[in-house]
């Protein structure tokens, strides 16, 4: 049996940013999520939809994503020894 269901554009944005390939369709997308998930910690599914559809975490993100790729990081020993932590 096959269902329709209505969703906001927003949730339907947020869904196809989740998708694995564009060719992925929402039914198996929401089966694999819910596989993931089943039985396990819905507080980290309930996480991972809060920072996805707050835009600046969002968009702070990608940022940090594209300077850790351009080498643009402190190491945990650097950061150690700024705060005179080191052993």
């Amino acid at each position: 049996m096959v269902t329709t269901i209505q969703l906001d554009e927003s949730i339907k944005s947020k869904l196809d940013i989740l998708k694995t390939h564009h060719r992925e369709t929402y039914n198996d997308l929401l089966k694999r999520l819910l596989e993931r998930y089943e039985g396990g910690d819905n507080e980290a599914l309930v996480d991972t939809i809060e920072v996805m559809g707050d835009a600046q975490k969002m968009r702070d993100l990608a940022q940090a994503m594209d300077d850790f790729k351009k080498g643009k990081f402190k190491s945990l020993a650097h950061i150690e020894q700024e705060l005179g932590i080191t052993d």
